[in-house]
Order: structure tokens, then sequence, then C-alpha cells
């Protein structure tokens, strides 16, 4: 247990790690990649090359340290990393190679003996945080392994089918190659995905939330090919590699599906709000609203997984509202799916925002507004008081929504937020 002084010698870091955070976390992902080559297949090196993963980790580092009198204020954050460790597979001696180089570091960053009071508080730090972690993942590992048709660890999958949804997304349907159940995943989870990149001849992980419905006999994932949008950026090692390499019959290996993120109450009028390819867990939840609680009118075509009429009918169908942002229709992936569920269901409300548009294109029918989107371009039936809201998409875009939403008078506790950095979302 951390001792006062220990407390006190880890909040004193604190000026250090707001001005050089970074390039100590970016030197300590370099120390243990060179000391542990074979984590290069658990790190994603797309993340290691943009910086985006020693960013994160700083915040985290430093988020921790402001935290250290009480490390219970960062749970919703501990429980979502967990969950991205848990799905890339981490196990307990990992914790140790980290620590060891993580305490190396700030040594050699900051020129302290190894021997220096300040690296033992570290120490005793780091280690309350791992232990914390490591229970944490315990016990989600524990519910993956009791979990009918879940798995720990890598499962191969087929490709099945390769769709193309957009000018930028394709859509990989994937089934189990041993032939075994799926598991009861929730809508709005992730999958990690990991193959070979011949870029750089090892193994990459890459996470993708699941886009189908749990009602589905496979799983789905639309995937972004993320190619550079100016020079000097480079393209996704793995979106790449599915989009160019990958094709149907080719076998990819998964991690359980996982994550904080889902649909909380499918009995709730539900908002979802979207930008990009933020739309894939929503046509989650859209498809397994449908699914479970069709509108009694709907065409027999939109109920598939349902048993009969009678349990189309049974209760109130609540309203879903689906908002998506693009920057123009080509981009827009499954378009067509979303559109076909809602003109056969009369329950489900689209609003579509395009920054562009073309000159065939119809306001109000091939989209509602022009521009960013603006929460107060919806109609007010949009926004009910008692529904719960969920937001995914690049960080910029959810906290705009977020402020927009709170500042329309739905409560936070009622909105509901996608992040994939590891140091989550700042609101």
């Amino acid at each position: 247990m951390l001792s006062e002084k220990q407390k006190e010698s880890v909040k004193a870091t604190v000026p250090v790690l707001k001005e050089s955070g970074e390039a100590l976390t970016d030197y300590f992902y370099k120390r243990m990649l060179n000391n542990h080559p074979e984590l290069k297949e658990t790190f994603n090196m797309g993340h290691q090359r943009s910086g985006a993963q020693a960013k994160a980790l700083a915040g985290a580092v430093l988020a921790y340290a402001e935290n250290i009198d009480n490390p219970g204020v960062l749970a919703p954050v501990i429980e979502l990393i967990c969950h991205k460790h848990v799905s890339l597979n981490i196990q307990t001696p990992d914790y140790d190679i980290v620590g060891e180089n993580l305490l190396h570091s700030i040594s050699e960053v900051l020129s302290i003996p190894m021997e220096d009071e300040l690296i033992t508080a570290w120490g005793a730090a780091y280690q309350q945080l791992a232990d914390i972690f490591i229970a944490t993942e315990n016990r989600l590992y524990e519910e993956h392994k009791n979990s009918r048709g879940s798995w720990v660890g890598w499962r191969n999958f087929i490709v099945d089918r390769k769709v193309k949804e957009s000018a930028e997304i394709t859509s990989f349907y994937l089934i189990p190659e041993d032939g075994q159940a799926l598991p009861d995943w929730k809508p709005g989870q992730y999958i990690t995905l990991r193959l070979q990149v011949p870029d750089l001849g090892i193994k990459q992980p890459r996470q993708y939330s699941l886009s189908n419905s749990p009602t589905d006999n496979y799983l789905r994932i639309s995937v972004k090919r993320e190619d550079p949008r100016s020079e000097g950026q480079d393209p996704g090692y793995v979106s790449s590699t599915l989009h160019t390499t990958v094709d149907k019959g080719d076998v990819v290996e998964l991690s359980a599906p996982t994550g904080n993120f889902y649909l909380m109450n499918p009995d709730a009028t539900n908002v979802l709000i979207s930008a990009g390819v933020g739309l894939t867990p929503m046509i989650s939840m859209v498809n397994h609203l449908l699914a479970t609680h069709a509108d009694p009118h709907s065409h027999p075509a939109t109920r598939e997984g349902v048993d009969s009429d009678a349990e189309l009918s049974a209760g109130e169908k609540k309203a879903i509202y689906f908002i998506h942002a693009a920057r123009n229709s080509d981009v827009h992936a499954l378009r067509d799916e979303l559109q076909n569920l809602a003109e056969a269901n009369n329950n489900l409300h689209l609003f579509i925002a395009y920054e562009e548009v073309k000159e065939n294109e119809v306001a109000g029918r091939d989209y509602q507004a022009q521009g960013r989107l603006n929460i107060k371009d919806l109609p007010a039936e949009y926004l009910p008081a008692e529904a719960d809201y969920y937001l995914c998409g690049p960080a910029p875009f959810m906290q705009a929504q977020y402020r927009a939403l709170t500042d329309a008078g739905i409560p936070a506790e009622r909105i509901f937020s996608e992040a994939f950095s590891t140091g989550g979302l700042h609101l």
C-alpha cells in the first residue's frame, strides 16, 4: 500500500508529466518493444507509428498521478481499458514487463537513479494500479470462460462474405472455423481482429465494432480503409490488409466480443448519434432492436429472428432515432441497409447530415441537413427527454454533441459514448 510520502512523491511529478509525458511514454514503448519484440503482435504498430498510443498512455499516467489519493474516480476509464486489454489477451505476466520498463524509462528519461525514492514510489503506485487492472481483467476472463459460445484468447474465423459498403468502408462477414456456437454478445460491443501484415512480417491486432445483430449466426465488422489524407501520412496496417489482401475463404483470428459501450435498455426510446465509421455499433443496436422489438406493421422481411406475430405485437414499439453525419453520400456506409430498414419499420426515424451534397440529391429525401451536424437542426421529436442517447464517432464530434445535448437539457447520465482511445473520452 502506498504511504503518504510516496503519494506526495507521485503527485510531485505531475508538472513533469504535463510537460514531458508523451516523450516519456514514447521512450517507454520503444524500450519495451525493443526488449520484448514478441509484444509487437500485441500492440498495434500503426498506433505506435502515429504516436497515438504514447499520447493515450501519457494521459492515463497523468490522470493516475493527479488522482493518486482517490484512484476510484478513474473506475470508468479503468473498466474501459480492461475490456480492451482482455480483447488483446493481455495476461498477468505482461504487467511485470510493463512495470519494469516503465520504471526504467522514468529513471532514464528523467536522469533519476533506480535507487531513488521517487522510483520506489512510482513502483508502489504502478503495482497498486496493476493489481486493480489484473483483478478486473480476471473477472472479465472468467465471464468469457463461463459464457456459452465465448472464449479466451484467439479463435479462427473464416471470411464468409466481403461486401463493399461505400467508397471507404467494406463489411466482412465472419463465421467460426470450428463450426461451434457464437456467444450472446451485446449490441455495441467490439472484437479484436488479428492477422498477418505482409508489410511488417508480423501479426497485428485491431479493434472493430460489430455491425450486425447478436441474433445472427455470424459476426460482421464494417471496416474503414485508413488511407492517408495528406502527404506524409501512412495507411493503416490492418485496414489496408483487410481491404486489399483478405478475401472470401481466408482465415483471421478474433477475440471474443467485449466492451462496456452497448445498448443499455432495449425497451427505452433510443437516440443514436454517429459520424463516419462511428455508425457501426449503432447499426448493431438498430438491427438488434428491430430483430427483437420490431414494429408490428413492419414488412415480414425485416422480422428475421422473431418467432411470431404475437411476439411482434406484444407491448409498445418504442421509437428509434438514428442521427448520422458524413462528409457525403459516397462515404456513407450501409446507407441502403438503413433506408430499407426505415422504410419497412415505422418506428425507425433517420436524420442524415452531409457536409457536401450532389446536384441530384434532394433535401428531405436523400438527406435532412447540409453542413456539419447541429443538434439545433433536429426536429423536436428527435430529442425526447425520456430517452437514452448514444454517441460514436471522432472524439471532437462526440464532445460537441455531448455539450449540445446537455445544453438542450438531456441529463448527462442518459448519454453514453464509445471511445477507442486508451485514455478514454474527456468530455
